[in-house]
Order: C-alpha cells, then sequence, then structure tokens
C-alpha cells in the first residue's frame, strides 16, 4: 500500500514540475544570467533601466554606431526580426547597446536607428555610460566580450550574439546575430513562448 502511495506521489509531483516548468521548457534555453540592474539614455534622450523592461521578454545586442564590419548585419538582421514580430503582433522589446557610448550620443543613434527604419516604439538604443561601464555590463550579464580598439583604430571588439531576455530579467538564450538564418530560429523561438 505504502509503495503505491509513493508512486502515486511520484507522479503528482512530476505532474505539478512539469506544469510549473513554464513557456521557457519548449525552447533549450542555452543560458542563465542575471542581467544587472542598469538605468540608461535613449536615442530620445529619456532613460530606459531593467525595472521597465521586467514584465516582457526582450531581445539585446551589442553594437556601435562607427562599426564597419559585425554591426551592419547584426542590426540589418535585428531590423528584419523586428518587422516579422510586429507583422506577427508579437509582444516583445528590442534594446542594443552601444558599446562606444562616448561617440554615440542620443542624437547618432537616433539617426543610426532611422538609417535601419529600426521602429522606435519597441526598439531601443542606449548610451549615457563610460566604456568600461559597458564592458563590466556586457561580460557580466551576457558573457559577452567587450575590448577597446587597438591603438591607432576606432573598432571596439564586441560579441556578435542576440540575447533573449525573459520577463524575470535573467538571459535565457543567445543566438547568432550575424547569421540571417537565426531570424527564423527566434521567430520559431517567440512563437513557442506564445508571444
Amino acid at each position: 500500500m505504502m509503495k503505491k502511495f509513493i508512486g502515486v506521489a511520484l507522479l503528482v509531483l512530476a505532474a505539478f514540475l512539469t506544469a510549473c516548468g513554464g513557456a521557457e521548457e519548449k525552447i533549450e534555453p542555452n543560458m542563465s544570467e542575471e542581467v544587472m540592474d542598469f538605468t540608461y539614455t535613449t536615442q530620445d534622450n529619456e532613460k530606459l533601466s531593467l525595472e521597465d523592461l521586467k514584465g516582457n521578454y526582450w531581445i539585446a545586442d551589442f553594437i556601435f554606431t562607427n562599426c564597419t564590419t559585425v554591426c551592419l548585419p547584426m542590426t540589418s538582421n535585428l531590423a528584419k526580426l523586428q518587422q516579422k514580430t510586429n507583422e506577427a503582433n508579437m509582444d516583445i522589446q528590442f534594446v542594443s547597446f552601444s558599446v562606444d557610448p562616448e561617440y554615440d550620443t542620443p542624437d547618432v543613434l537616433k539617426e543610426y536607428a532611422k538609417e535601419y527604419q529600426a521602429n522606435l516604439d519597441n526598439w531601443t538604443f542606449l548610451t549615457g555610460y563610460d566604456f568600461e561601464k559597458i564592458k563590466e555590463f556586457s561580460i557580466k550579464s551576457f558573457k559577452s566580450m567587450v575590448a577597446p580598439p587597438p591603438e591607432g583604430n576606432d573598432q571596439v571588439t564586441h560579441g556578435t550574439s542576440f540575447f533573449l531576455v525573459n520577463p524575470e530579467g535573467e538571459v535565457i538564450k543567445k543566438y547568432n546575430g550575424v547569421q540571417a538564418d537565426s531570424i527564423d530560429t527566434m521567430v520559431n523561438d517567440l512563437k513557442e513562448l506564445g508571444l
């Protein structure tokens, strides 16, 4: 009798744990990092904080407007992803952190956003910190490397991933931001999450 009771109890517990797992189990997370608290300056010279993003899924990346290599396909891919998610009425935010905050003022970021036809209703470009701050933020929150330009160069070294952050402020998945085929993977994951 006791064995049967334990068996039933284990089944109930398993069912309960599965039910509590939530939507994220559907997409195979490959990261689990807490985003450090932040309040930075937007392209509209307003403030955006981690607290403002809580309750929403959001996609983050790290770029800079003077970039001559990886940022071009990254921003182009994020613009395509935004278009697809907006067409599907998905509720998601996009946040691009500049890794060259000294050059990338709000006005410069706003012009950059315009070049890529970014919809600023749900895509924010951030600056308003020093280089060391964004370097630490990128490494600690996203495990994504940022390094200053080599001598005689203005090109900051930085990671090329897109990061999916859950409503609690935890990075749960990273994607290749340079490859266009990542867009479909991300759209499928966002559909799985019910967005």
